[in-house]
């Protein structure tokens, strides 16, 4: 059940920054401040003050000064909760904070629950589902793009598009439900055929929507990048020199990486979730046999595969068995080792391959400007990811998505058998429903708590 209480919670991180936030929030949070704060500035109370002001004072406990701060008072109903916030601008050491937020509790406030004070936006209508989920997602964002794609959903930019959808859906169940109630004011002659093209209009629009759902799970999350090769030919390099820094072990031992390393590297606005793997041979160690397998994993769900092959060697069996692994992946060939005497070059490779090929020297730091701007115009390009649509971001909205067209097609199969209109009202009211717990419509309560539990506690 909503808890209408007045919260309070530390909005910023914990530790020695130049400024903290502790924000309250709820009808008694102007009250309570008013118990602990002393303005140097005027004799008034907060709560006889005009909202969206900025006053300044003592945070105190009883007649001793904890702090000196600005206070932002925020009344209902234009605030972010919709409730009466303020919010104590304080020095940003985590035992002040702490004190002050303490001093909140025992006059009467308590500790907000994670994402609390944006579930209370969305419960009291200031934000739909979809924009509240956009929250955490414009603090998580790892890039530029991350970051506008979130600030979109923000605005609404789902949203915009599954309300207009739900208004065409329900235009037709209302004329449908009125035409059989009155028969004699509403025909329903030809129909199916006059419904038809305007289901296929609405599946075609979310069609869309999931056809670029991965496309926005790898601007929020990053291109899952697996390096693959054979041992010792230069996959940790990679990895150290993309990352500046000796992160994985590098040796002339065949077989030193047997485990997986993963790590998050940025290229401009573009994030990598790079993965190293074992190098993968024909091998009777155990523990190295493990890793092979699980690098061969890794290749089949990758965004992206950089494939490493030492050119100072003739191709292989274990190199051919991981060119099979790419033949179905976007996927880059490194020819490394090009400062040695070349036994393996771009016509050797290509009787095998048809992917881009780099000639390179990591120890040397050559050639690797290519490829990260291969990786750059690959993305930008769109051959990965990335132009001006709506995203979905959310693997909850993706599967809304995939049930709202099962129920347009089920609608499309009842049109063509020639099935009565009121069949038709069942499959387009699952479409409408569905499309509906997009922005928190027929959405049950445990649903929205798992939801905001995953926001930081200040938010």
């Amino acid at each position: 059940m909503y808890r209408t209480d007045t919260i309070a919670a530390i909005s910023t991180a914990l530790g020695n920054s130049g400024i903290g936030i502790v924000r309250i929030s709820g009808e008694d949070s102007i009250e309570i401040a008013d118990k602990i704060f002393r303005s140097l500035k005027s004799d008034k109370k907060l709560i006889e003050v005009s909202t969206h002001t900025i006053h300044y004072g003592n945070i105190v406990d009883e007649n001793d000064i904890v702090d000196e701060v600005l206070v932002t008072v925020m009344k209902e109903p234009n605030t972010y909760t919709r409730e009466n916030i303020v919010e104590i601008n304080c020095h940003g050491g985590a035992l002040v904070m702490k004190k002050v937020l303490n001093l909140a509790l025992k006059n009467g406030a308590r500790v907000a629950d994670p994402g609390e004070f944006t579930k209370r936006a969305f419960l009291n209508g200031r934000i739909d589902l979809s924009q509240a989920e956009a929250v955490i997602n414009v603090i998580n964002a790892k890039n530029n793009m991350a970051l506008d794609v979130s600030l979109k959903q923000l605005k609404g930019s789902i949203s915009n598009v599954v309300v207009e959808i739900r208004k065409d859906i329900l235009h037709e169940m209302a004329y449908i439900e009125s035409a059989l109630d009155d028969p004699e004011h509403y025909q329903m002659d030809n129909y199916g055929e006059e419904l038809m093209p305007k289901v296929l209009s609405i599946k075609s629009k979310l069609k869309k929507l999931l056809d670029n759902a991965d496309n926005g799970r790898i601007i929020t999350e990053g291109i899952k990048t697996v390096i693959l090769g054979k041992p010792n030919v230069g996959k940790s390099s990679l990895m150290n020199f993309l990352l500046g820094e000796d992160r994985a072990i590098v040796t002339d031992i065949a077989g030193t990486t047997r485990d997986i390393l993963e790590e998050n590297i940025k290229i401009d606005d573009i994030s990598l979730n790079v993965i190293d793997t074992a190098g993968i041979r024909d091998t009777n160690d155990t523990v190295e046999k493990i890793g092979v397998e699980k690098a061969k994993e890794l290749a089949g769900s990758a965004d992206l595969i950089i494939m490493i092959l030492d050119s100072s060697v003739p191709l292989d069996d274990d190199d051919k068995e991981i060119i099979k692994l790419i033949e179905d992946k976007k996927a880059v060939v490194l020819l490394n080792k090009s400062d040695l005497n070349t036994i393996t070059d771009d016509k050797t490779v290509r009787m095998f391959t048809d992917k881009d090929i780099i000639n390179v020297s990591i120890k040397n730091e050559i050639g690797i400007d290519k490829l990260t701007e291969l990786i750059k115009n690959m993305f930008y390009s769109g051959d990965i990811t990335f132009n001006d649509e709506v995203y979905l971001t959310n693997e909850r909205h993706k599967y809304a998505i995939y049930e709202s067209i099962k129920s347009l097609d089920c609608v499309v199969d009842s049109i063509e058998s020639g099935m009565p209109e009121d069949f038709l009202t069942i499959d387009l009211m699952n479409t409408y429903e569905t499309l509906g717990s997009i922005i928190g419509e027929q959405m049950g309560e445990d649903l929205v708590n798992e939801i905001f539990s995953k926001f930081c506690m200040g938010k």
